[in-house]
C-alpha cells in the first residue's frame, strides 16, 4: 500500500458542512443543464464529420479561418497531429459536406480524406434514449443487487451517491463546454462502476460492525468503518486516478474527455462513498431507528 493511514478521522463530524457543499454542487449542475445545457457531440445532435489529412502542416486557426470564409463559422475542429484535422459540422447536408471540402481545398490545396461520416437526427436521438436507458438498467441493477446483498437503506443511498457523482460530472462538462460523446457515456457508466465498489467496501465494514451499533451508535459505527477502510480508499484512488491523469495530460483530444470525465468521477465518487452514502445511512437512523 502506498499510504497507511491510522489515525482516527471525525468524518461524520462535519456531515452537514459536507452534504451542504454537495447539495450546492448538485443544485448549480442542475441549473446548468437546465439552462446551458450539454455541448452535445455528433452522436447526438447529427451532423458531418470528416477526418483530412493535409500535404503539409497546418494549424487549427488557418483551418477555423477557410472555414469560416464558406460560412461554416461554428465549425468544430481537433488537430491530431502537424497534418491532420478532425472537422465537424452540424449540418448533415450533402452540399455541406462538399462545400467544406473545397473551401479547405481551395486554401490548403491537395488533401486526403481519411473519414466521412454522415449521422442523422433520427440517429442522434436513438442514441440519446439508449444511453438513459443504460443509465436506469444500471442504476435498477444496483439497487436491487445490494438490497439482496446488504439491506435496503444501503442500496438506496449507494444509488443516491451514483445519481450525485454523475450529476456533478454532468454540471462540470456543462460548465466547461466539452464535448459529449458516447465515449463520455462510457465515462460515466465506468464512473458508477468504480464508485460503487468504492461504497460497496466502505457499507460492507458497516455492515461487519453492525454488532455494535446500539451501544456506541450509528454515527460511530459508520465513521470508525469509514476509517478502518481509509488507507484502501485512498490507496485505490491514486493509483486510479494517476494513470488516468496521465491519459488525460498525454493520451491526446480523442480521449481527453473520456479520461476528464473520469479523473471527476474519481475525485467526487472518492468523496460521496464518505460523505453521500455514510452521512445518508447516519442521518435516516438517527431518524428513523431500525432493527440491528
Amino acid at each position: 500500500m502506498l499510504f497507511k493511514i491510522r489515525k482516527n478521522i471525525d468524518f461524520m463530524g462535519i456531515r452537514k458542512a459536507a452534504m451542504s457543499i454537495s447539495l450546492a454542487l448538485v443544485i448549480g449542475s442542475l441549473v446548468l443543464l437546465a439552462f446551458k445545457g450539454l455541448n452535445l457531440g455528433i452522436d447526438f445532435t447529427g451532423g458531418n464529420l470528416a477526418q483530412i489529412e493535409f500535404s503539409a502542416p497546418v494549424s487549427v486557426g488557418d483551418v477555423r479561418e477557410a472555414l469560416a470564409a464558406s460560412g461554416q463559422k461554428q465549425a468544430v475542429i481537433q488537430s491530431y497531429s502537424d497534418t491532420g484535422v478532425l472537422v465537424r459540422v452540424s449540418a448533415y447536408d450533402d452540399d455541406v459536406a462538399k462545400k467544406t471540402l473545397s473551401a479547405l481545398r481551395e486554401r490548403f490545396g491537395e488533401l486526403t480524406v481519411l473519414r466521412l461520416e454522415k449521422v442523422g437526427p433520427v440517429v442522434g436521438e436513438h442514441l440519446r434514449r439508449q444511453a438513459f436507458v443504460a443509465l436506469a438498467v444500471a442504476l435498477a441493477g444496483i439497487l436491487a443487487y445490494i438490497t439482496v446483498r446488504f439491506r435496503f437503506r444501503f442500496a438506496v443511498v449507494s444509488v443516491v451517491a451514483l445519481i450525485h457523482d454523475t450529476i456533478i460530472t454532468l454540471g462540470v462538462f456543462s460548465l466547461t463546454g466539452r464535448e459529449v460523446s458516447l465515449p463520455f457515456i462510457a465515462a460515466i457508466l465506468t464512473i458508477i462502476g468504480y464508485s460503487l465498489n468504492d461504497t460497496i467496501v466502505v457499507l460492507d465494514r458497516v455492515r461487519e460492525n453492525w454488532k455494535g451499533l446500539r451501544p456506541r451508535g450509528v454515527i460511530t459505527v459508520i465513521n470508525e468503518s469509514i476509517n478502518q477502510t481509509l488507507s484502501r480508499t485512498i490507496n485505490t484512488s491514486l493509483t486510479t486516478f494517476l494513470p488516468v491523469l496521465t491519459l488525460f495530460i498525454w493520451g491526446g483530444p480523442v480521449i481527453a474527455n473520456f479520461a476528464l470525465a473520469l479523473l471527476i468521477g474519481i475525485v467526487v465518487g472518492t468523496y460521496s462513498s464518505i460523505y453521500i452514502a455514510g452521512t445518508m445511512l447516519g442521518e435516516w437512523y438517527t431518524r428513523s431507528p431500525e432493527k440491528a
